[in-house]
């Protein structure tokens, strides 16, 4: 315990993954292709098991958190009290969050936009395309709800971010996707092409027209080990990246 902690002293920046609970069934997700993962035990972080496992001292020396996931929507888990928690102890904190958006009550976004007041605050919402196409992929989120959801989110003072994945059936649409982002309030907007087609494809699944391979090999310049970051799951466990921690089945 004394090393782990000796270790947190130079972290910047923690990513959480709160809980494994998502009502989406995305096809190159973790938590559909690893078939040792039980989505029946279902577990989640709460505020007091973060204030056990993290020091008020490394908080309060942190440049950001943010809540992300690789088998759970942090959405799903107990994201505002743990938002305050870390505002608390350190006002200057930069946080943040990742999501379908889908969960939750508008009401509950409003309160997370109260709470993400601060400049570089951001909610990033995967979006991969619009009504007719964004269920291809996230499977079980539903779009209107969503749209509820982020429209509550801005209106209360958030700044949204929109993250869409390309694929064949949507590419035709990046244009209006960010076309309605800006409409929406959406500070952000970013169409990207997934790797996971080289190695996780998927029946049915296609890469967009204009893709090419983009895997790389050679020497790998560490992310986690230049952000000064550190992962922990929705078991308490600390791993050096999401990468490294979403893999241990």
């Amino acid at each position: 315990m004394t090393l782990m902690l000796k270790c947190l002293e130079s972290l910047k920046i923690l990513h959480i993954e709160p809980t494994n609970i998502c009502q989406a069934e995305c096809p190159q997700c973790s938590r559909e292709l690893n078939k040792e993962f039980d989505k029946n035990n279902q577990k989640s972080l709460t505020v007091e098991d973060i204030k056990n496992i993290i020091p008020d001292n490394i908080i309060a020396n942190l440049e950001k958190m943010f809540l992300c996931g690789v088998y759970g929507d942090p959405a799903a888990g107990d994201a505002l009290e743990i938002y305050k928690h870390f505002r608390t102890i350190n006002p200057n904190i930069v946080l943040g969050m990742n999501t379908n958006g889908a969960l939750q009550s508008s009401s509950w976004w409003s309160s997370l936009g109260e709470i993400l007041n601060h400049q570089q605050d951001y909610v990033i919402f995967s979006l991969d395309g619009l009504e007719d196409t964004n269920q291809i992929y996230r499977k079980n989120v539903i779009w209107k709800k969503a749209m509820s959801n982020i429209i509550a989110f801005i209106e209360a003072g958030g700044n949204a971010h929109w993250d869409m994945l390309v694929y064949r059936h949507n590419e035709h649409q990046v244009d209006e996707c960010m076309k309605l982002a800006k409409d929406l309030g959406f500070v952000a907007f970013r169409a990207k092409v997934s790797k996971r087609f080289e190695y996780k494809p998927i029946d049915g699944l296609e890469p967009p027209q204009v893709y090419e391979p983009q895997l790389e090999y050679g020497s790998v310049s560490c992310h986690a080990l230049a952000e000064h970051s550190i992962f922990m799951d929705y078991r308490g466990e600390l791993y050096p990246c999401c990468w490294l921690g979403g893999e241990k089945y």
